[in-house]
């Protein structure tokens, strides 16, 4: 009596090994494009969110009397807590999307704004920097925060 049955259903060891090794190099293939987009998306995100505070930062300003932007102590948080509120809860944290973003009070008519990756070269390569101009500015190198010096404007 033979062990192999004739007609018998199943898979061979050679043909799952075929599909296994196809579907390894699919995800060799797909997988550092998936993670390219979302580090993109994330950038690109970025980019908006500074967009954002910069818009946020004016309104605020516009509604003080006297003008003035958000003081260090209230941060971000000031215009999230506004009734109605600039931003989100979320992005007045300070984090979002892969970015951390940093709010520093100069005076009453000048601030600076930047965003870094929280994990370089994972959420994102670049950093951006903005102040009271309205310009977002672009660190390619992304090593460090931006500043105005270290800095180009973004295209």
């Amino acid at each position: 009596m033979s062990i192999y049955r004739r007609g018998a259903k199943g898979f061979t060891l050679v043909e799952i090994m075929i599909v296994v090794a196809i579907i390894a190099l699919i995800a060799a293939i797909g997988i550092p494009n998936l993670l390219r987009a979302r580090h993109n998306a994330n950038e690109g995100a970025a980019i908006g969110n500074m967009h954002t505070l910069v818009s946020s930062m004016e309104s605020w300003r516009a509604n003080q009397a006297p003008t003035s932007y958000p003081t260090a102590a209230q941060g971000l948080a000031a215009l999230s807590a506004a009734n109605p509120p600039y931003i989100d809860a979320v992005l007045s944290t300070g984090t979002r999307q892969g970015y951390t973003f940093t709010y520093t009070f100069t005076n009453a008519n000048a601030y600076t704004l930047s965003a870094a990756p929280v994990t370089p070269n994972v959420t994102g390569t670049r950093t951006f920097f903005t102040d009271q101009s309205g310009v977002l500015r672009v660190n390619a190198a992304g090593t460090t925060p931006a500043t105005l010096a270290n800095t180009v404007p973004l295209d």
